[in-house]
């Protein structure tokens, strides 16, 4: 039986869901905050210890600025209402990403939750915020070659963004899109990953717990013959 330690999500479809329901697809990003809050319950109950979520890409300075005012609000006061529970709880709150082109208000709250979540052990929760991968690995190298150090796999990854976390285990990606998206290329070279056709709002706890057992029961070889 596999043990899951680090679970990473693509949460795709609620701007799709919020025009379809609410004819709006800020409710939509809306909805998909309670998703959030239910599956990080459940990660804490099944035991595991990192949970890695996209919020932001890079690619998605492309939307219209009031829908990226809006998701950025929503994170915000989400923050604001939300550490001291998250630090109550012992949840480690961390962003992975470029923090250049992000609210100053924003990045206030960010920094705040993290220095007061950073010494806490029982799930880590990577947020994916103005991430690319492709920019992550590139920055990686960067720092190597500024320490003057080898380039090698593991000096690469000590300085990418998720140096503090295992590898993702398994990947989730809701809304019907069967790709990566640029989303931990790196990390990802042997997750198991699982598309799942329902938009993020509508994933419920029983598609998770769905999942994280087919994952258990799967056989993993890593390239090599069992």
């Amino acid at each position: 039986m596999n043990l899951v330690k680090h679970v990473a999500i693509i949460m795709d479809g609620n701007g799709r869901w919020g025009i379809k329901n609410k004819n709006s697809r800020n409710k939509g990003h809306k909805q998909g905050l309670l998703t959030i809050e239910k599956i990080i319950k459940t990660t804490i109950k099944k035991k595991i210890k990192f949970l890695t979520l996209y919020a932001f890409s890079t690619e998605n300075w492309k939307r219209p600025i009031s829908e990226i005012n809006f998701l950025f609000s929503l994170l915000e006061n989400f923050l604001i209402k939300k550490t001291e529970e998250l630090n109550n709880k012992d949840i480690k709150f961390k962003t992975i990403g470029s923090r250049k082109s992000l609210p100053k208000s924003l990045l206030k709250v960010i920094k705040n939750s993290e220095r007061i979540t950073k010494k806490n052990n029982l799930l880590q929760i990577n947020l994916a915020l103005n991430y690319g991968s492709k920019d992550e690995i590139t920055s990686s190298i960067e720092l190597i070659k500024k320490k003057k150090i080898t380039v090698t796999q593991t000096n690469i990854e000590r300085n990418l963004f998720t140096n503090d976390s295992p590898d993702p285990d398994l990947l989730i990606r809701t809304g019907k899109a069967r790709r990566l998206s640029n989303f931990l290329l790196w990390q990802l070279a042997y997750s198991e990953i699982y598309f799942v056709k329902k938009l993020w709002p509508d994933f419920s706890v029983r598609d998770y717990n769905n999942i994280l057992k087919n994952f258990k029961n799967l056989k993993r070889n890593f390239g090599a013959i069992k």
